[in-house]
């Protein structure tokens, strides 16, 4: 998770411009509607896997959560379809690629967490799903940076993705480790960091005041990545309290101290 604001600066964009013409965003929907329809897929056999596994109220509640939060990232996918380009001023692309198209993958596991936020704690083989679920989108989220950068096909669609999938995932996992007893309530500030963050900056921007640009901090990446790390491990059914108690306070105290940091930085009096 580079950037807090990947989105919040940009005006959205429809796929449709003079310049872009008509066959690349054409081609650009019928892909986003061709990823809805494979998540509407794979709901409906993870819903039919829980139904069958444990009772057809297991897979409702849980095509519940899940459904919500992919409905959300579909949304949030057609909203930045018109971002598929490898620069502001660049063409519109016709296809995700397969860098997005591993980030969609990711969210679709991240949802697939999100499924168990009305559920009891699972038990048996069960109670290794979320924390495998959430395991797979930390080691999709290596995997898909990589492959975009060696075909240079590095996209804006594809970084700001990046940072909203990062940011669901920091959120809906957390909650479910706080409920299911794994993580300190406490731990949940890192779950209300980046919102808290964009929220402050859109009062400074509301009451006029100014906002200086994010600085460049690789340090970021590592944080968030840290944080992936341990709520993955506290979401497996082989640690618990106090461990994972200690473990999740030590990665969240700098992870914190960043975002105060980067707020001090675009609240400089230096701000343009």
């Amino acid at each position: 998770m580079d950037s807090y604001d990947a989105d919040t600066d940009a005006t959205p964009r429809g796929v449709r411009s003079p310049r872009d013409g008509h066959a690349p965003a054409d081609r650009l929907r019928r892909g986003w509607a061709g990823a809805v329809a494979a998540g509407v897929v794979a709901l409906v056999g993870g819903a039919s896997a829980l139904a069958l596994a444990r009772s057809p109220g297991v897979g409702l509640w849980w095509t519940v959560g899940a459904g919500a939060t992919l409905g959300a990232e579909a949304a949030l996918l057609r909203r930045a379809l018109g971002d598929n380009r490898t620069s502001a001023e660049g063409p519109l692309l016709p296809t995700l690629g397969p860098a997005n198209a591993l980030t969609l993958v990711r969210g679709l596991a991240v949802a697939g967490v999100a499924g168990f936020l009305l559920l009891p704690p699972p038990s048996g083989a069960l109670a290794w799903t979320p924390g495998l679920l959430y395991g797979t989108a930390v080691l999709l989220d290596q995997l898909d940076g990589r492959v975009a950068r060696g075909p240079g096909r590095t996209t804006l669609l594809g970084a700001r993705l990046d940072v909203a999938f990062d940011a669901i995932g920091l959120l809906v996992a957390p909650v479910l480790a706080v409920r299911y007893g794994q993580l300190p309530v406490w731990y949940l500030a890192v779950s209300a960091a980046r919102y808290v963050f964009l929220a402050g900056l859109f009062l400074r921007r509301r009451r006029g005041r100014p906002i200086a640009p994010l600085p460049e901090r690789p340090i970021r990446r590592v944080l968030a990545g840290v944080q992936m790390a341990v709520v993955s491990l506290a979401l497996l059914p082989v640690l618990g309290p106090p461990t994972t108690t200690v473990l999740a306070t030590a990665a969240m105290l700098p992870f914190l101290a960043q975002f105060a940091r980067d707020w001090s930085a675009v609240t400089s009096r230096r701000a343009p």
